[in-house]
């Protein structure tokens, strides 16, 4: 469990005794000193909070932001390897998933299991960083995600029994498991827990919620796949909504505080990529490799797209929320699908495995999903 974390590994980082780096020119929210700060103050917080789940949550939010802005400007600093060993500790004890987590930092947890699996003289760390390598790597494999967000939302309700943010979790993950993979017996499983009497209807949020609640006035057996079970569960879950509706707006408003988040939206002065790319210049190299794939250039054009689809994956790892991160990826994996050689198919799984993991509730990643 995260409560038997080594607390003598954070208290060196987050009492000072690893000197931090003179603060760096970067953009506010990706200094590494003020995420740092930030870091602190949250462990400061949640420590007085008894480590309850979503406090620890808020805290592996932090510790992913300051992990990326080290990773990004001081990769070679000691804080780098602590950062890195906390995000595998932390990012274990709460059963860390791709699927359910939203953060958009499945880059950085892939590098710090791989910098703990290389350097961690601990055989407890070293296996919690397989673990989350095996989740992270399964971002472009719908059927195994779904199953590891499974595993891992129930695993969080057994250590937290009675949480009502792991309640939702769970049927989260199995809602986003039939949206990824369309396996009905994904869907199935979301009513049949949102049905359950400790399920915390008031709290549904109103992204995935809604659409659960949709899909459920939708049931009807053999309609779409639904089952007479489905049917059943849909109607004792939407009961229970029914019966606490006004307050349920009013309780899903988000409680995770706006520093635990990068926000920061790119300036259109900041270069991604080996090639520099500003935001306007990967618009317009976009629009030039589609004027060209019109004129039947086809795979000539792959390289140049390929070094737009890295500058946009660069530029996703400073600015996770960046209002435009889901249109240009849509756009970059569209114009990548214009061509068949073996790059622009590689590098076309790792676009749609961010967009459609990572940023699910876009309205590109669900035209891709098909929902």
């Amino acid at each position: 469990m995260t409560r038997a974390w080594s607390r003598g590994l954070a208290a060196a980082l987050l009492c000072g005794a690893v000197a931090l780096p003179v603060k760096s020119g970067a953009t506010l929210e990706a200094d590494p000193s003020v995420l740092y700060a930030q870091m602190k103050d949250a462990y400061a917080k949640d420590a007085a909070a008894d480590w309850s789940f979503r406090p620890q949550e808020i805290y592996l939010a932090t510790i992913f932001n300051a992990g990326r802005a080290y990773s990004l400007q001081y990769p070679t600093d000691p804080n780098y390897g602590i950062l890195a060993t906390l995000t595998v500790r932390i990012g274990s004890g709460l059963h860390y998933n791709p699927l359910t987590n939203h953060d958009g930092a499945v880059w950085w947890v892939r590098e710090a299991a791989d910098w703990a699996m290389k350097n961690s003289q601990d055989f407890t760390t070293v296996s919690q960083a397989q673990g989350l390598m095996a989740r992270v790597n399964s971002e472009d494999q719908p059927e195994a995600l779904a199953r590891y967000a499974d595993e891992d939302a129930t695993a969080n309700i057994k250590a937290y029994p009675g949480d009502i943010d792991a309640l939702l979790i769970r049927v989260e993950a199995n809602w986003r498991g039939w949206l990824l993979t369309h396996d009905p017996a994904w869907r199935s499983l979301a009513f049949e827990r949102a049905a359950a009497a400790n399920f915390p209807v008031a709290h549904l949020p109103t992204n995935w919620g809604n659409e659960l609640v949709a899909s459920a006035q939708r049931a009807s057996p053999g309609n779409d796949s639904y089952t007479a079970g489905d049917f059943t569960n849909a109607q004792t879950f939407l009961a229970r909504l029914k019966a606490v509706d006004p307050i349920r707006v009013i309780a899903t408003v988000t409680s995770i505080p706006h520093d635990a988040y990068l926000t920061t939206l790119a300036p259109a002065d900041e270069y991604f990529g080996a090639r520099g790319m500003s935001i306007l210049e990967i618009e317009n190299r976009l629009k030039r490799i589609n004027y060209m794939l019109n004129y039947n250039y086809g795979n000539r054009e792959s390289d140049e797209a390929f070094a737009v689809s890295k500058a946009i994956v660069a530029m996703q790892e400073v600015y996770p929320r960046d209002r435009d991160l889901p249109m240009l990826l849509y756009w970059c994996y569209n114009t990548l699908q214009r061509m068949s050689d073996d790059q622009s198919k590689r590098m076309a799984g790792q676009i749609r495995a961010i967009l459609t993991v990572e940023y699910q509730d876009s309205s590109q990643a669900r035209q891709l999903l098909g929902t």
